[in-house]
């Protein structure tokens, strides 16, 4: 809780103070390039924004934050001009704030439970983290915390994402040398290679692999594990812990006629051939993907909208989202599907693809849907959709992006003997401490959770590293 000087405007008087939403690009020029859209506050705006926090006595937004930041704290110095210290309180939690302040969904975390949003907005509170964090990084760089001495432990950390990238941070200052293995060509994982460059520099992630780097840790990149070296030679060859956080990055099939054709993508490899830089793409797949004037993208979360976007800045005339439910059970980020809209995209809900085709050639020319109304709840609990006997229509397409989603990779489960799995390679592992059925490995992030938040994926990483470290130490 916040004790700075900042709590002394009354709360009325804070609740009188208007929002500032944070600015982006125009539409029209955002469109134009992959630059992120994001301007940003000025140091003045950021200051009357941060003021609008109530300093609630029993802060929801930190109940909602996976990581459990102290936004309240961090908002109160924000609104006094120390930008610094309030990057910093951030820093406790987090490993990095200047990407989270971009890529979490905060209207479903630390905004949605903000109690002003009952009333109005709540703080951009996202806009007001990335804002400290972008300051701190501008004026000296990251901060360079102060690192154990060496213990004489090692590491292998498998997979160099957000979750592997906490656990090297964490262990590394606690003087354990630690080596990251990734089987990309570069690390970031989800970073790099899939959130689009109008929503996360890659520079961004260049810097932080940068500042690991400084702090000792090791990578050693295009090294599948499980397929190139398996997690028991690991061990064998000196390691004293493994960490598992390989993710969930193999895309969801559609089991339809047709979706073989030429001009029918997979989201992952879609963005995987348009997000990162050429030169860091796997061999064979470095060429973009070819993008035709119509384009359908199938699916409703975040990366349909990561999709729908990339098409309009590769030069599509038009771009439009198919859902089999509405847009009450979309499990995407409002804000990405607005930001989608705004640029040029449309979404048809209640609607599901059922065959594609093709000319001779093997080119992708139509497809046939099917209208759906919702049934009865399924599973996780939203609506099942329904198709609607005698509801197909035809509709022309040059393009298709199947965003359906991402299953496990399981070549660890299957490489790694008595290492508990589930549901078709998912790690089974204790939540709080992210151990395995194996003795001294560990795992987190989307490999255990399935497709999740990078902030949820950095709060695994960050617990598994504690108990890690508590292993080691014994």
């Amino acid at each position: 809780m916040a004790t700075s000087g900042a709590q002394k405007i009354d709360r009325k008087e804070r609740m009188k103070i208007p929002h500032t939403p944070y600015p982006v690009r125009e539409p029209d020029v955002r469109v134009r390039d992959f630059d992120e859209i994001i301007i940003g506050y000025d140091a003045e705006t950021a200051m009357r924004e941060a003021n609008r926090c109530i300093q609630c006595p029993e802060p929801k937004c930190m109940a909602a934050c996976p990581l459990g930041n102290n936004i309240p704290e961090a908002l109160a110095l924000i609104a006094e001009g120390d930008f610094i210290g309030a990057a910093n309180v951030y820093r406790q939690t987090s490993i990095f704030p200047e990407i989270c302040g971009r890529v979490c969904p905060q209207e479903k975390l630390c905004e949605g439970a903000c109690p002003l949003g009952k009333r109005g907005d709540p703080p951009s509170l996202g806009a007001l983290e990335l804002f400290v964090a972008d300051t701190q990084r501008s004026q000296g760089g990251w901060p360079l915390p102060s690192i154990a001495p060496p213990t004489g432990k090692r590491v292998a950390v498998v997979g160099a994402g957000p979750a592997g990238l906490a656990v090297a941070e964490r262990l590394a200052l606690q003087g354990h040398a630690v080596t990251v293995y990734e089987a990309m060509p570069r690390p970031g994982g989800l970073l790099m290679y899939g959130i689009p460059n109008f929503k996360l520099d890659k520079d961004l992630v260049a810097e932080k692999i940068a500042f690991l780097e400084r702090l000792g840790v090791d990578f050693v990149c295009s090294t599948r594990i499980g397929k190139d070296m398996t997690v028991d030679e690991l061990l064998a060859s000196g390691f004293d812990a493994v960490f598992l956080g390989v993710g969930a990055n193999m895309d969801a099939r559609l089991r339809a006629p047709g979706v073989d054709l030429q001009g029918v993508y997979y989201s992952g490899d879609f963005l995987l051939r348009t997000v990162p830089p050429r030169e860091t793409r796997p061999e064979g797949r470095r060429e973009p993907p070819q993008v035709g004037r119509k384009v359908a993208i199938i699916g409703g979360g975040d990366t349909a909208s990561d999709c729908m976007r990339t098409a309009l800045r590769m030069g599509a005339d038009e771009v439009v989202c198919y859902y089999r439910r509405t847009e009450a059970e979309m499990p995407g980020s409002k804000k990405e599907r607005v930001h989608a809209m705004e640029e040029g995209a449309r979404i048809e809900y209640l609607v599901a693809p059922l065959e594609f085709y093709g000319e001779e050639s093997g080119a992708l020319t139509s497809m046939k849907l099917q209208r759906m109304e919702l049934g009865e709840p399924d599973a996780s609990g939203r609506r099942r959709p329904v198709p609607i006997e005698g509801s197909e229509f035809m509709v022309p397409v040059d393009t298709v992006v199947l965003a359906l989603g991402y299953w496990p990779d399981e070549t660890i489960g299957k490489s790694t003997p008595d290492l508990e799995i589930h549901d078709w390679g998912l790690i089974t592992a204790d939540p709080s401490s992210g151990l395995t059925s194996r003795k001294g490995v560990f795992a987190g992030g989307d490999a255990v959770t399935g497709p999740d938040l990078v902030s949820t994926a950095v709060a695994a990483g960050l617990r598994a590293a504690q108990a890690m470290h508590e292993y080691l130490s014994s």
